[in-house]
C-alpha cells in the first residue's frame, strides 16, 4: 500500500457568511499521526469532514474554498477511512457483519483471513456473532476500529473515537490504535491532551475566530507513550497553557 502525503491548502469554510476558518494550511506526512486539539465549536470536526469530502455546499449556508491534494497526484476517492465519535454500529448486524459492512454494501467478496486477523487483533474473535446490544462500550469501539481497518485505506481520519469511554478502556484502545495504525497516515481530532501526547507525532492546537492552527508539540519517541513519564507530563502542562490562552 502506498501511503501518500496529504496537503490541505488555503482551506476556507464559512457558515451563513461567518468564517469558521480561512486560508488554513496543514501537511499530513505519510505514516505519521497528527492530532488536533482545541475548544468545542472551533472547527476541528468540520476540518476533518472537509478532508473526507463530507461537507457539501448548500444555498446561502456554506462557502468552501481551498484544495486538498496528495503527493502522488492521484484522486483521494476511495483512499480515506473515517472513524467517528459514535460507533454507529447497526444493531441488527453481528460484530463481524458490522466490520465488513462497507464491503457488503459494495458487493465485494468478504476476505475471511483478513476478517479473522482483525477480530484477533481487537480481541473480538469470541464475540464475532454477538449483536451490538450484547457488547460493552469498549467492545463496540473495538468493533468500530476493526471496521475502519477492514476498509484498508492509507489515510485514516478519527473524530474523538474514544471520548465516551472510561479511562482504563480508553488507554487500552489508544495502545491498540497505535499498534494497528502504525503504517497509515492518521489525523485524529481529540479534546484530550494526554491522548494526543500518547499517539501523535505532531500536535496542533486550533483556536480563534476565524480559527488558526498552531504547531504546539512535535514528538519523536515510540508510540504509544506512557502517560506518567516526565517528558509527557511537562508537555501536558505546556499544552494546557496553550489551550487556556487560546480559550481566553
Amino acid at each position: 500500500m502506498t501511503v501518500p502525503t496529504l496537503f490541505i491548502e488555503n482551506a476556507t469554510l464559512s457558515y451563513e457568511n461567518t468564517p469558521l476558518f480561512e486560508h488554513l494550511n496543514l501537511t499530513l506526512l505519510p505514516k505519521q499521526c497528527v492530532c488536533l486539539l482545541g475548544p468545542s465549536g472551533v472547527g476541528k470536526s468540520s476540518l476533518l469532514r472537509l478532508i473526507a469530502n463530507l461537507i457539501q455546499p448548500s444555498k446561502n449556508a456554506t462557502l468552501l474554498a481551498g484544495s486538498i491534494k496528495i503527493s502522488d497526484n492521484l484522486s483521494l476517492d476511495n483512499r480515506i477511512a473515517y472513524m467517528a465519535q459514535s460507533d454507529s454500529l447497526l444493531p441488527w448486524l453481528s460484530v463481524e457483519k458490522n466490520i465488513t459492512l462497507g464491503a457488503s454494501l459494495r458487493r465485494e467478496k468478504i476476505d475471511p483471513e483478513k476478517l479473522n486477523t482483525l477480530l484477533t487483533a481487537v480481541n473480538l474473535i469470541e464475540a464475532r456473532h454477538k449483536l451490538p446490544a450484547q457488547l460493552s462500550g469498549g467492545m463496540r469501539q473495538r468493533t468500530a476500529l476493526a471496521r475502519t481497518l477492514y476498509e484498508d485505506k492509507p489515510i485514516v481520519l478519527m473524530d474523538e473515537p474514544f471520548s465516551a469511554l472510561d479511562v482504563i478502556t480508553k488507554l487500552s484502545l489508544q495502545d491498540l490504535t497505535a499498534s494497528l495504525l502504525i503504517d497509515r497516515t492518521v489525523f485524529l481530532v481529540t479534546h484530550d491532551p494526554m491522548e494526543a501526547l500518547r499517539l501523535a507525532d505532531c500536535i496542533y492546537v486550533m483556536s480563534g475566530s476565524p480559527a488558526t492552527l498552531i504547531e504546539a508539540v512535535r514528538l519523536q519517541s515510540l508510540k504509544p507513550r506512557q502517560p506518567n513519564t516526565p517528558e509527557l507530563l511537562e508537555k501536558y502542562a505546556h499544552l494546557l497553557e496553550i489551550l487556556y490562552k487560546g480559550h481566553a
